[in-house]
């Protein structure tokens, strides 16, 4: 998936935003207000939080949009994370891990972190999520 990448870093971590990824939850924002500021440029201020607390805001990302790695690791890539399956609420179904995702002519992707698949069958970027679920007003059954 190519597009626009932004890093930002705040020396000891660096946040890696993949643009075409984002879903446009706002998860980030209604967690950091005080980094996330999406009418302001640049949008991410960094150095407005804790190591910690981006770390642990950026793994509740459910387009996999935003990723960090530390900048000490040799090849931030390389982790293979335990899979696990979460479905939100009037949302897409978010797989947490490594997976292998094999798309209708044979092109297989890897996926690492947080990936976000379409339950509602709206979204253009089918297997995954692009928030579409939202203006089609998708609820659960």
């Amino acid at each position: 998936m190519a597009g626009k990448i932004k890093k930002y870093s705040n020396g000891e971590l660096t946040i890696v935003w993949q643009a075409e990824k984002c879903v446009h939850a706002a998860i980030c924002v209604g967690e950091l207000p005080r980094v996330y500021r999406p009418g302001e440029r640049p949008w991410l201020r960094i150095e407005q939080a804790t190591t910690e607390e981006l770390q642990a805001q950026i793994k509740k990302c459910p387009s996999g949009a935003l990723s960090y790695y530390m900048n000490d690791e040799a090849n931030p890539e390389a982790a293979t994370l335990e899979t696990k399956v979460e479905v939100l609420p009037n949302g897409p179904l978010l797989i947490y891990g490594t997976l292998k995702v094999k798309d209708k002519s044979g092109y297989v992707e890897e996926k690492n972190k947080t990936t976000a698949f379409c339950r509602c069958g709206a979204s253009a970027k089918k297997p995954y999520c692009d928030g579409s679920h939202i203006k089609a007003g998708f609820r659960d059954e």
